[in-house]
């Protein structure tokens, strides 16, 4: 088996990930080099489906300010937010968008030119910043990937699916071991810094608005390792995806259509936000994808619809150019005909603890974006800040590698070589089709383990969880690429259930019908695989 070596190895390639190798590669010494490993193609990525913008405080914007948003950031993490990651992602938003504009991304701008800020559900002034009209993740992405392409010294290797982290027995990072898909073929790459940046984790509900490459790979990998992981319970199902065409992938459908004046109505045109909250449909998304829920439960309906008939047809295709175009494939005219949407699995706010610069409780281990929990998001993302926590974690990593001194000490232990040794020389045969499994895992997940939980549905999941890890047999080394996402899968579904079980309230995305009330010195869970501790620190 080949071995490799680098100074540095990014593993995903959303923004995140590839904000972080730009800046890697023109301000951090790397005596041997840097590398993304991506297990799809360098423009696939979960920030690629991003459609409702970037948060930014930015001076010109009077009405606004770093402490308004740091209010509606904690009112949205109901209570569980960090307040020095607020903090700090709000001060240094205007700080990485100006240098996003440098490196190609163009937010869209009003007819005098100057930044055009929109407003999105639980924010007090508008302060989102969108490209592309609600092509935002799509735009950043592809501008960073083309600026990327001028670079020189960066390695990339594409369908290729980083499988083992290699820590020796001081619980120290020392490199990583990839498959390569399509070649079947096995890589030792030995370095002090991997970073992992491969997105969430909504593969593992039937309805995501999350690509097919979203089965929780880096979590699952950093967990395994022995790294902590944060706040697994929460994942925020958006109210709005469109509910027609889906395969279990759904079209998000952006808020800040509802951030327009589009209305939530049922199938009369009714309707029925105020029967629970006075903010109407700019109530967070948790509240709005109960009542969404609940409605479709009381009527038996698979969808309800968005009333966006205020918006003229040429506004709307100039403001919202993707959504118009699919909704003329399935021949609805947004301006004269509602919108069928539903709720689905969004986004994590869960992941690998880390601090606001990547660092996690494994020493050469960091994590940015979606896959790492700095607690920004507490029990529940306030729309938008998703990009502008990639960008700022990205920018803090690149900061604290230009004062380190990044040498290759690769130690063979004996936990190493045992680990290397099951790669290189174990045979595995693939024992049946993956596919009914995963479909399972996801109908289990989405049943038990969604939008509302109880005891009893989590139960139910923990022990057809656990049959499920029983009969797919793989602890390490597996036959192909989907039979490692459905070992990362196994991994991630086990603990959010027990994450969930274990907090006995309902709190922003987590809502639990045994326990509808908040208790508010309830905490943030943390726990490692080495560490069952379930008490963390707020």
């Amino acid at each position: 088996m080949k071995h490799l070596k680098y100074s540095v190895v990014i593993v995903g390639s959303g923004i995140a990930g590839i904000y972080a190798a730009i800046k890697m590669q023109k301000e951090v010494n790397l005596p041997d080099g840097l590398l993304i490993v991506t297990k799809s193609r360098l423009i696939e990525s979960n920030s690629k489906y991003a459609q409702g913008g970037m948060v930014c405080v930015m001076p010109e914007n009077k009405l606004d300010s770093c402490t308004l948003h740091i209010e509606d950031t904690l009112k949205a993490g109901a209570g569980l937010s960090d307040i020095e990651a607020a903090e700090f992602v709000s001060k240094n938003s205007a700080r990485v968008v100006n240098e996003l504009q440098k490196f190609g991304v163009d937010f869209d701008r009003d007819e005098n030119n100057k930044l055009k800020f929109t407003k999105e559900a639980a924010h007090s002034v508008n302060r989102i910043l969108h490209a592309g009209g609600d092509a935002t993740g799509f735009c950043i992405e592809n501008a960073l990937v083309k600026y990327l392409s001028s670079l020189k010294d960066i390695d990339i290797y594409e369908e290729t699916l980083a499988v083992e982290l290699l820590t020796d027995s001081s619980n120290v990072n020392r490199g990583l071991i990839i498959f390569n898909n399509e070649k079947n073929e096995y890589e030792v790459i030995e370095t002090p810094i991997v970073i992992l940046a491969t997105g969430g984790i909504g593969q593992l509900y039937s309805y995501t608005t999350n690509p097919d490459i979203t089965t929780g790979d880096g979590i699952a990998l950093a967990y395994r390792a022995g790294a902590v992981v944060k706040d697994m319970e929460f994942v925020q199902f958006h109210p709005t995806a469109f509910s027609l065409g889906n395969n279990g992938t759904m079209f998000l459908i952006t808020e800040a259509l509802r951030g327009e004046g589009a209305k939530l109505v049922d199938k009369n045109g009714k309707t029925f936000m105020e029967k629970y909250d006075s903010r109407l449909e700019l109530a967070p998304r948790d509240i709005v994808t109960r009542a969404i829920f609940n409605e479709m439960s009381q009527t038996g309906a698979n969808n309800v619809f968005l009333n966006a008939k205020n918006i003229s047809e040429e506004k709307f295709e100039k403001r919202f150019p993707t959504i118009f175009a699919t909704c003329k494939e399935y021949n609805i005219n947004p301006s004269k005909d509602y919108i069928p949407v539903s709720p689905s699995a969004h986004y994590f706010m869960g992941g690998i603890k880390t601090k606001i610069n990547g660092t996690t409780s494994i020493k050469g281990l960091y994590s940015i974006g979606e896959a790492g929990c700095t607690g920004l998001h507490g029990a529940n993302r306030l729309a938008s800040n998703s990009i502008l926590e990639c960008a700022v974690t990205a920018f803090e990593l690149v900061e604290l590698l230009k004062s380190s001194n990044i040498q290759n000490n690769f130690s063979e232990d004996e936990q190493l070589l045992k680990i290397i040794d099951i790669y290189q020389n174990e045979s595995v045969v693939c024992k049946d089709g993956i596919d009914s499994k995963f479909i399972e895992l996801k109908n289990l997940m989405w049943n038990n383990v969604g939008i509302i939980r109880n005891k009893q549905k989590l139960e139910s999941a923990k022990q057809q969880i656990d049959c499920l890890k029983k009969h797919f047999g793989y602890q390490y080394k597996c036959p192909d690429k989907e039979h490692y996402e459905f070992r990362n899968m196994l991994i991630i579904a086990s603990i959010i259930v027990d994450f969930a079980l274990n907090r006995e309230e309902s709190r922003g995305a987590h809502y639990r019908e045994d326990f509808p009330q908040t208790n508010i010195n309830a905490k943030s869970q943390e726990f490692s695989k080495y560490s069952l501790m379930k008490e963390g620190i707020l």
